[in-house]
């Protein structure tokens, strides 16, 4: 295939001109980045991984109605997405504490919330994306009401769908963010989710042994983030249960 014009470079993804008008492809790269990318690594195979689990999990969410710019996995680093325009916003969807709201309110890391808390950021790398409240949102027109309540029944709806999985495999789904785009449909304009869903984007704990299985491993030098991935991967039967955890994993189709 001819190489494509590249429209956008992230941290750990790489946007070029899809094959047909309102398509993209998404490529994901091996670097691994935290604290707004002071901290860099390239990790072997791990684009490879977070492109199979991304599809896995987007795939499940289209079936119960969740519609997603995902279309179909091109190889093992790249597949083809709807073309939207991204909602300057981070969704953050908390069932226990961790992170930043551990910190802000004083609560110790692992305690269960009332209730799920979503929480908005806004996707500025320069300004740390902060925390914006729904009156900031509005305030600056980033989403309308109704986007807001699209938007916060959305996640839910993947919280719910997410939460179920990684139970069923021995996860815990402590936190997780998601991204939400724009598209149009002739003059009808619809919210899908965009983006990524992966252990880059959630954090992800062993429900016996507490393991992070998450980018916290990179985060906190706890180990190997290849092998923290396969084994999200193995769980969820994306890789054979009985294979051995490379450094260059090999997925199944």
């Amino acid at each position: 295939m001819a190489r494509r014009k590249l429209i956008y470079e992230g941290k750990a993804k790489i946007l070029y001109e899809g094959p047909e008008p309102g398509t993209l492809v998404q490529y994901f790269k091996d670097d691994a980045t935290a604290f707004n990318a002071e901290k860099k690594a390239v990790i072997e195979g791990k684009g490879v991984l977070n492109n199979r689990l991304s599809e896995f999990f987007m795939t499940g969410l289209m079936q119960i109605g969740v519609p997603t710019h995902f279309i179909k996995r091109l190889n093992m680093r790249e597949q083809l997405i709807r073309q939207v325009e991204i909602i300057p916003l981070e969704v953050i969807v908390r069932n226990f504490a961790a992170g930043t709201i551990a910190k802000r309110l004083g609560l110790e890391e692992g305690t269960p919330l009332p209730r799920p808390i979503i929480e908005f950021c806004y996707k500025d790398d320069a300004l740390g994306d902060p925390l914006v409240s729904e009156e900031h949102i509005a305030a600056f027109g980033w989403a309308s009401q109704q986007d807001l309540d699209d938007m916060v029944s959305m996640a839910l709806r993947v919280n719910d769908f997410m939460s179920g999985l990684m139970l069923a495999v021995g996860i815990r789904l402590v936190d997780f963010k998601i991204e939400i785009g724009r598209a149009w449909d002739n003059d009808f304009m619809r919210l899908i989710l965009a983006d990524e869903i992966s252990p880059d984007s959630c954090r992800l704990w062993d429900i016996e042994t507490g393991q992070k299985l998450d980018k916290d491993v990179f985060r906190r030098d706890l180990g190997d983030l290849a092998d923290a991935y396969t084994e999200v991967a193995r769980r969820l039967g994306v890789l054979p249960t009985n294979a051995p955890a490379p450094s260059k994993p090999t997925l199944i189709n």
